[in-house]
């Protein structure tokens, strides 16, 4: 049995973090009831709310970032299908990291194929086990089946420069020489630059090679519920493991999630399989990411992601599937009882294509990406500046007066209407737009926050799996 550090007694900081990953326990819980893929229907279902079941109320247009409490979200298991099954032992080890860290943490979250195997299982002998984790307990290399990672991580915090100063008098040592500089360089460097995360690579706590990224709460939110860099947004749209919960973040990634599902489907023909829909929303946050074009990414990295990972995808999507009018399961094994769990075929899906409903889709993309899409296509329909303009801003007010359920315009439905493969390309040509420059800026900052050691370690390791996953292509044109 794994035990966890104890915090120091008088920390209202610890307090809060204990407290905090009591209600994600409670949401992982939550999200392994055989009701699950139900809970994400628009109801709200329990006192804790503020509004009864037939209110007009919108949470999703008017979410309320304000909120302190889980109970104030919008209805009793509000988001947990986000909370991913891992080993527990495994978890326990994850969270332990964290409290090796004084500064407060306010959100976690793991990722990647160090917490999620993006490949199937070998055999790593005890060398090539030390070569990555010095010191790895046995919950780590069984989690990481015979495949040594370094695990990944990202810090929600709530004061930038404190969090870095709090830090560097604990871990200089994971900091490049910027931190000789002060947190208030380290801050500056993190909240200016890129994306607005700062990340320490290459580190080891407890004997475990770790990668962790920083970010603000407030910067994480609104890239959550707006798009604008899409940076943090889109590791979201895949499964992680949220190892400490926060009420205003889980709402925003609520958001996020259904965006990132509307923008498939948007995407997408109107039959299709699960694992198309889960490709088409892993593949968004690549589409304009420079390591891609680049060879230091594995060219099946979206590919490996969902095929392996099939349950985590459909454990996180399914309740949102079923929460929205215009998706549906279409597949006879969804009659089974046990369907959320059964990996054994790929389910069908069906979507509807009334142009008032796509429409709304539309209109309820995030903010910052409708925004562009719009002008993309006020370019293409030739709208005059001037009546363009007007209708921009009588969706302002029509945002600012009402709480209930905006509808897409004609202009949406007109979108919605354009030709399959011209709307695919013009929404793809936004996501590349929204996330190049903030991931190539991202990148260039990460020489700096890294150190030139550490950094070409990280790109050795990348060209590596790059040469990795081409070698079996090369085997197969030598052996043809």
């Amino acid at each position: 049995m794994l035990i966890r550090p104890a915090p120091p007694p008088a920390s209202e900081g610890a307090k809060t973090a204990q407290k905090l990953e009591s209600e994600t326990d409670s949401a992982t819980n939550a999200a392994s009831s055989p009701n699950e893929p139900f809970s994400q229907k628009h109801i709200a279902t329990t006192a804790s709310s503020k509004n009864p079941p037939d209110s007009d109320f919108d949470w999703e247009e008017k979410p309320n970032f304000h909120i302190e409490k889980f109970t104030e979200l919008p209805y009793a298991n509000f988001g947990v299908n986000q909370h991913m099954i891992i080993n527990q032992e495994f978890k326990e080890v994850l969270r332990q990291l964290l409290w090796r860290f004084r500064a407060p943490i306010r959100y976690a979250f793991a990722y990647g194929s160090g917490v999620f195997p993006q490949s199937t299982g070998g055999t790593a002998t005890e060398a090539e086990i030390k070569a990555v984790h010095p010191k790895a307990p046995l919950a780590v290399q069984r989690a990481q089946d015979g495949s040594p990672k370094m695990i990944d991580f990202i810090f929600g915090v709530s004061y930038t420069q404190h969090w870095h100063s709090l830090n560097l008098m604990q871990h200089r040592d994971h900091y490049s020489m910027l931190g000789s500089l002060g947190s208030g360089a380290v801050s500056y460097v993190q909240d200016k630059w890129g994306a607005g995360v700062y990340f320490n690579t290459h580190v080891t706590v407890d004997g475990i090679l770790i990668k962790y990224g920083v970010v603000n709460i407030d910067t994480l939110c609104r890239d959550l519920s707006e798009w604008d860099t899409l940076y943090l947004a889109g590791r979201l749209h895949k499964p992680v493991k949220i190892l400490r919960d926060d009420p205003r973040v889980r709402l925003a990634n609520q958001i996020n999630l259904l965006s990132a599902l509307r923008t498939a489907l948007l995407l997408l023909p109107p039959t299709f399989t699960e694992q198309e829909l889960y490709a088409t929303i892993a593949g968004i946050s690549y589409l304009g990411d420079p390591r891609m074009v680049l060879p230091t990414e594995n060219p099946k990295k979206v590919s490996n992601i969902v095929t392996h990972n099939m349950l985590n995808f459909r454990r996180l999507y399914a309740p949102l599937v079923e929460s929205l009018p215009n998706v549906e399961f279409d597949d006879p094994a969804c009659s089974k009882p046990d369907w959320i769990d059964n990996t054994d075929s790929v389910l069908k899906l069906h979507q509807d294509m009334d142009p008032i409903k796509r429409g709304n889709m539309v209109r309820r993309l995030p903010k910052s990406f409708r925004s562009k899409l719009y002008f993309e296509y006020q370019k293409k329909f030739q709208i005059p500046q001037l009546e363009f303009n007007k209708m921009m801003e009588e969706k302002k007010d029509e945002d600012a007066g009402s709480f209930k359920r905006q509808q897409g315009s004609g202009f949406e439905q007109r979108i919605a209407q354009d030709e399959p493969e011209a709307l695919r390309k013009t929404i793809r040509t936004v996501i590349k737009r929204t996330v190049s420059w903030p991931s190539t800026t991202q990148s260039i900052k990460g020489v700096l926050t890294a150190g030139l050691r550490r950094s070409f370690t990280y790109l050795g390791e990348k060209l590596a799996k790059y040469r990795e996953a081409d070698k079996p292509k090369k085997d197969d044109e030598k052996s043809s």
